[in-house]
């Protein structure tokens, strides 16, 4: 999608600017800084958090049918001669209903475009509270409030389901700067970015995910 239905600060937009077209430049310059040769949208419309009323509206990602999503992203896969996809985990990582359909419609599309390869991206919960344990005295300091590591039921998988992690930390410098270009969904004062490079690299520096198919 194009994220039509996410949430900014007033004033964030330009006159006459809509949403969606300030997250198709982020998505397309985040895509730049990581060496993305090809971007693509399905044509559907952001579904909004779960539970909200847009998750039923008529173009939603979330109404859409599996198969016919499946069907147009299958077609890429064979155009890219695609070895490998990655999608989110059947819980869409944190539960957005878009998150979801993207598990559901990545797992049919690699079934029908005969991708042997699919990893589904997660967050390592058990690795999750270890840092928020290791950093909370260092990000208190700086007056950065993290999440209760206590709280993260829904969020992730446990590691003992994980089945691989790809060390990405000699690439932080451009996954924070991807990071950064998607201005409207991540300030300069969220989380993400005002933690400390120490721990930045403990949370970003592995990606997880829990492989599915043969080869």
């Amino acid at each position: 999608t194009r994220g039509e239905h996410g949430e900014v600060p007033d004033g964030f937009l330009a006159d006459g600017e809509q949403l969606w077209q300030r997250r198709v430049r982020e998505t397309e310059a985040a895509a730049e800084i990581l060496g993305v040769a090809r971007t693509e949208f399905l044509g559907y419309v952001d579904s909004g958090m779960m539970g909200t009323p847009t998750n039923d509206a008529p173009g939603s990602f979330w109404t859409a049918s599996v198969d016919e999503a499946a069907d147009n992203l299958a077609a890429i896969l064979r155009e890219e001669r695609a070895d490998v996809l990655t999608c989110y985990d059947d819980n869409g990582g944190y539960g957005h209903p878009d998150h979801i359909q993207v598990h559901r419609v990545g797992m049919r599309a690699a079934e029908l475009a005969g991708t042997p390869r699919v990893y589904q991206n997660t967050m390592n919960r058990d690795h999750m509270a270890r840092g928020m344990r290791a950093f909370a005295e260092e990000a208190a300091a700086a007056g950065i409030e993290l999440p209760d590591p206590g709280d993260r039921e829904g969020f992730g998988k446990p590691e003992s389901v994980i089945t691989a992690a790809v060390d990405v930390s000699p690439y932080l410098d451009h996954k924070r700067r991807a990071m950064r270009a998607h201005a409207s969904q991540i300030s300069e004062q969220s989380f993400f970015l005002a933690m400390p490079d120490q721990a930045f690299a403990h949370a970003f520096g592995t990606e997880w995910f829990i492989r599915d198919g043969q080869g």
